[in-house]
């Protein structure tokens, strides 16, 4: 039995689950939102939320020094590197750690926790596994992602229309000119008899 004992193995061992974890952690970072099975996304808010955290608490830290201006920059040495520092052993890219700690843990100050959602979407088709998007919630990626795809898609379905439409009423136009010749001959046809 597994009393008190937190978090989901997902049929891995460990160093490939933190792995995992890690990659699902970067990518949720870098694109703001990402498509998983529910329980690799319950897993990853897991270690994402802490890594937020952490960011935003340094960042608060070194903005609030304690002393003048050169105990504000050791603070940052201090206290902002070795948070870098603890998020980078997890967290391999370097962008994605820099933007972490400048636009992530800026948008997220003011709120307490809850930097995520996850939204299940149904089964996949190959496997049947419950499917989620996994999101940070301070970014409204989905809005923006749904409007630009939409618009010029409506676009393109209009575009191809006169055309068929140009060649339907040429098809028409020679239809029209061959049965005519054919309409005497079935007229010829039925006269004779």
């Amino acid at each position: 039995m597994r009393h008190r004992q937190s978090g989901r193995k997902l049929k891995r061992t460990a160093s490939h689950r933190r792995a995992l974890l890690s990659a699902l952690s970067t990518a949720l970072l870098r694109h703001k939102r990402i498509t998983t099975t529910v329980a690799k996304a319950k897993e990853t808010r897991m270690v994402v939320e802490k890594i937020i955290t952490r960011a935003k608490n340094a960042v608060a830290k070194v903005e609030a020094p304690a002393g003048g201006t050169t105990a504000g920059e050791n603070a940052f040495d201090k206290i902002g590197g070795h948070a870098r520092r603890e998020v980078g052993r997890f967290i391999k890219d370097r962008e994605v750690v820099s933007e972490l700690f400048s636009t992530i843990a800026e948008k997220v100050a003011t709120r307490p926790g809850g930097y995520t959602r996850i939204v299940k979407l149904g089964q996949r088709q190959g496997d049947g596994a419950e499917m989620a998007v996994i999101e940070l919630v301070d970014f409204n990626t989905g809005k923006e992602a749904s409007e630009k795809p939409a618009t010029p898609a409506k676009k393109e379905k209009k575009a191809p229309a006169p055309k068929k439409a140009k060649k339907k009423t040429a098809e028409k136009k020679e239809k029209e000119s061959e049965p005519s010749s054919e309409k005497p001959e079935k007229k010829s046809k039925k006269e004779s008899r």
